[in-house]
């Protein structure tokens, strides 16, 4: 006969443990002690088992109903409830041990293995960081996307939307680690940057009038300062790469009898190799700092140590010291000069002088074949632009 709540109630402990039976092979135990425990008797694979179901009064009689059904449901899809509920609780307890944080911090100990700029570490573990109060605690493969733009919008709030963007970016890097490792299934973070407001971008400060960039060309030759810092600072207009990629050369990436520099994508802001065509006057430059080469492996290395590149503030620091007000230039600011003044001369196609600057090609397969695209034409414009560059020096009054 089924059971009621009444006689769940009513039924007392006795001496030995017994059990009343409902249907459908459910049953409750009654221990010597007084706990009512659910049970449910099934048959899998030619032999008898029993599933616990929980105790009643904390799981009802309607809900201990519903489990034997949903038991009954599993086995006639061949599976075993048993076994079942193991692998759930083994789930459980894997994704409450991949919360975001811990994911994250598996995530930048890689990053860390990929022996990446320690700059470039620091930047991710902020992005992290700013994440983790709101995140941090939630299995990795529970999170969605709301949850995860709602964390970024309070980054946005405080004002530092370009901030919001990037932890965006590293959110999504995150995610895609997840789904690689099979924590997750999906990246639920891979189009919320189009619910974040775009950030105004300010131009990099660069003089414009050919005539100061010849004055400057000509102070930077009269600087007086450490001579590392000279030489990185004659170097830059002549190659126009990121300032951080000119601090961070190495003499192993450059092959001075082929006239190339090989600047591995570890270094590149899109993580692509990238080739640069060295001019004769950039080897002249580079011949005179390695006649005074220490036992650095950096062409620039820090004042302070040969085991670190010169810090990142030197350039900036330089033009200061040349009397350039921060408004009026900036180290970045000779790939403004060079995209600009290339551009106007209508010598070299747009899309040979965008190659040299190394920006961002979106499409991965065709950013590997572009490392060497247009490779002479680029040689040919290097070797104008520094022509020209000491054009503009020479002819200043």
């Amino acid at each position: 006969m089924a059971l009621s709540d009444l006689t769940l109630r009513n039924a007392p402990p006795k001496a030995k443990q017994y059990k009343l039976s409902d249907s459908g092979g459910l049953f409750i135990l009654i221990t010597a002690t007084g706990s009512k425990l659910w049970r449910f008797k099934y048959r899998f694979a030619a032999k008898e088992k029993l599933l616990a179901l929980g105790s009643y009064p904390e799981v009802s009689l309607k809900e201990a109903r519903s489990r034997r059904d949903e038991a009954r449901k599993l086995l006639n899809e061949g599976n075993d409830p048993s076994l079942e509920k193991k692998l759930k609780k083994h789930r459980i307890a894997h994704e409450a041990g991949n919360s975001f944080k811990s994911v994250c911090e598996d995530f930048l100990i890689n990053l860390e293995g990929k022996q990446l700029e320690p700059k470039t570490i620091k930047k991710n573990r902020y992005f992290a960081k700013k994440l983790y109060p709101d995140l941090g605690t939630i299995p990795i493969s529970k999170l969605e996307a709301p949850e995860i733009l709602n964390a970024l919008k309070k980054i946005e709030k405080l004002g530092i939307k370009e901030t919001a963007k990037r932890t965006c970016a590293f959110v999504s890097r995150v995610f895609d680690y997840a789904v690689i490792t099979g924590l997750c299934k999906f990246n639920p973070a891979s189009s919320l940057t189009n619910a974040l407001a775009t950030p105004v971008t300010t131009n990099r400060a660069a003089l414009s009038d050919k005539k100061e960039i010849g004055y400057l060309l000509r102070d930077i030759d009269g600087y007086d300062g450490h001579f590392a810092t000279r030489q990185a600072l004659r170097l830059l207009p002549h190659l126009f790469v990121r300032p951080g990629e000119i601090r961070n050369a190495e003499w192993s990436e450059f092959d001075l009898e082929n006239k190339t520099w090989l600047i591995p994508a570890k270094k590149m802001k899109m993580r692509s190799d990238h080739w640069v065509p060295l001019s004769e006057q950039a080897i002249a430059i580079l011949q005179e700092t390695l006649t005074l080469k220490t036992n650095s492996k950096y062409l620039f290395p820090s004042l302070r140590s040969k085991d670190r590149a010169m810090s990142d503030n030197t350039l900036n620091a330089a033009l200061r010291r040349l009397g350039y007000k921060k408004e009026e230039m900036c180290a970045h600011g000779f790939r403004t000069i060079a995209s600009s003044l290339l551009n106007e001369s209508n010598k070299w196609r747009s899309e040979v002088i965008e190659r040299q600057l190394a920006h961002s090609e979106k499409n991965r397969v065709r950013a590997a074949y572009n490392r060497t695209e247009y490779w002479d034409e680029r040689v040919d414009m290097m070797q104008w632009w520094s022509n020209y560059i000491d054009s503009l020096r020479a002819t200043i009054s």
